[in-house]
């Protein structure tokens, strides 16, 4: 078990404290034993920092004072207790090889240390990078280039012309460069439109389970460096997200929409299509963005507003009715007085 004081140097905090204490393992306040760190960022949850059994906490120099023990002293606590979890929670990496019931093409190509779990299937002319974990079920289609590092998921589907960066890490049942939803009517059906882009990620990005990014109709559907996706998005034909964007659970995103540098996109929103979004935009969940936004800034609403207008008018909203009654017995007011003549 690793020291504080080795925990400390390691994550580039500030010990306040016994830097002796072993660390065995990272808990909530409420639940944390004695060998064990938590982390405190909301002053809402002062009664269980006073209460806790934690070894110590980590916190930002301005809650020193509400913690007695030993701390680690940093200015994005938050952070600090990802390092530490990761530190103490280290993946286990499988052991490299093929599974005797995986189906790999001979043209494909597997780098050094690459594990190839039970019944993955990968395609003619796929380029699997080194260190790289492909889990159980998982489909690589021909011509596919993964990068080095990277962790395709149980079932997982990654189709024609789809690329990973590096240390990519794709969720359980994703799929990747599946056909675009694309039509033109003649006046009486759908004529399919063919999808002859593809799909690109850059180095680390993480793809959540059962999200779907389409390949694009002409250009390639394209989620940069360090883009974080949750669960069971929809990314459509032609999207680009810019890099360290993070977009939660349940959001959709129309064709050819772009979405700039460091948003984020709270869950559930959606997007229409042909849409420009600009670096930094913060989109508050279950809102409808149906025109572009050209400033950074935090965005509400159907259709978004900026958040500010967003509060003020859900505010009034809520006294409509009573706005609406005083304006009739005004008005009433205002019709006798001109019957009256005054």
């Amino acid at each position: 078990m690793p020291s504080l004081a080795e925990l400390a140097r390691l994550v580039g905090a500030e010990l306040d404290g016994d830097g002796g204490q072993l660390i065995s393992a990272v808990a909530t306040l409420k639940s944390a034993q004695p060998d064990e760190i938590s982390f405190f960022t909301n002053r809402r949850y002062r009664a269980e920092l006073a209460a806790t059994r934690a070894a110590a906490v980590i916190l930002a120099p301005p809650d020193r004072a509400l913690f007695s023990g030993p701390c680690l002293l940093s200015g994005n606590p938050y952070l600090s207790f990802a390092r530490v979890s990761a530190l103490l929670n280290p993946e286990l990496a499988p052991l490299p090889g093929l599974h005797p019931s995986a189906s790999v093409e001979p043209t494909a190509s597997l780098g050094a240390n690459v594990a190839v779990d039970a019944n993955v299937t990968i395609g003619a002319g796929a380029v699997i990078g080194a260190n790289c974990v492909i889990s159980a079920g998982a489909v690589i289609a021909a011509g596919v280039e993964i990068g080095a590092g990277c962790r395709v998921g149980v079932r997982a589907v990654l189709m024609e012309k789809t690329r990973l960066g590096a240390r990519c890490c794709i969720g359980e049942g994703a799929v990747l460069g599946s056909r675009g939803f694309g039509y033109a009517s003649d006046g009486a059906r759908w004529v399919p439109v063919p999808q002859l882009g593809g799909v690109w990620l850059g180095d680390d990005v993480d793809v959540g389970a059962n999200t779907t990014n389409d390949r694009g109709a002409l250009e390639d559907t394209v989620l940069e460096r360090g883009a974080k996706l949750d669960n069971q998005i929809q990314v459509a034909h032609g999207v680009v997200i810019g890099e360290d964007t993070a977009i939660a659970a349940c959001v959709g995103i129309s064709g050819s929409t772009r979405i700039g540098k460091r948003c984020t996109i709270a869950g559930g929103v959606g997007f229409v299509g042909h849409l420009d979004i600009a670096d930094g935009v913060h989109i508050t969940g279950m809102s409808m963005v149906t025109r572009s936004i050209k400033e950074a800034g935090v965005y509400s609403g159907y259709p978004t507003d900026t958040n500010d207008n967003w509060r003020k008018n859900t505010a009034r909203f809520h006294k409509l009715d009573h706005l609406a009654r005083k304006v009739a017995v005004l008005e009433r007011a205002l019709k006798n007085n001109i019957n009256s003549g005054e």
